[in-house]
């Protein structure tokens, strides 16, 4: 996984959840008390859709995956911002990071139905910024639907991947930039997300972010 994610960006990880897990975080998203917001992408031009803002603390499994996340890509993190002159750097222990824990939680579920979409973008809520995130599709039947992600390199136009997710399969790909060799040194890709038209059902995401809101 950490090669292809170094190489491209992007990696899918095949069952990353179980299906247990999947419809306990469904059924979990009616639950007022576990939501710190609630955003209607349409009130704000995200989008059609909406999607919900976990309150600390986060859900056991929410936390398992973040911790998973960040200890298990944080040495390429590192070499990722070392490639492109940023100074920032990551301790190995999720537990020794400063970035999340101290803020407004950034995990979210995202629910969509026939029409509804989200626009390219970076999730990004500050100055501080981890590189890596996740996606879990959890499930719902639906067509279209699909997770979107393009890469933008200077003078050059996007490249688009469109990612095919099975319930309980996760993306772990770039939050905003990803460095990629050129003849005189590594430059900065941007890279950004998205979910295509649903076109029928209902589908549900979990988004994993490790770095918190300000």
């Amino acid at each position: 996984m950490i090669d292809e994610l170094d190489a491209r960006g992007f990696a899918v990880v095949k069952g990353m959840l179980t299906p247990e897990a999947c419809d306990e975080l469904i059924l979990g998203y009616g639950d007022d008390a576990a939501y710190r917001s609630t955003v209607v992408m349409a009130h704000h031009g995200f989008g059609a859709g909406e999607y919900r803002y976990f309150a600390y603390p986060l859900p056991a499994v929410v936390t398992r995956l973040r911790r998973e996340l960040y200890e298990g890509t944080c040495n390429l993190a590192n070499a990722w911002h070392e490639r492109m002159g940023v100074a920032a750097r990551f301790p190995a222990a999720y537990g020794d990071y400063a970035g999340a824990g101290r803020g407004k939680p950034t995990p979210l579920i995202l629910k969509y139905g026939p029409g509804d979409y989200n626009r390219l973008h970076q999730d990004r809520y500050g100055d501080e910024v981890y590189p890596f995130q996740l996606t879990v599709l959890l499930g719902g039947r639906f067509t279209g639907g699909e997770f979107v992600l393009t890469e933008q390199r200077p003078r050059m136009q996007s490249q688009a991947h469109v990612v095919a997710l099975e319930r309980g399969d996760a993306v772990v790909f770039a939050v905003n930039h990803r460095p990629v060799r050129g003849a005189r040194g590594y430059f900065r890709a941007s890279m950004r997300h998205g979910v295509s038209t649903l076109h029928a059902g209902e589908r549900y995401t979990l988004g994993v972010i490790c770095h918190d809101a300000p």
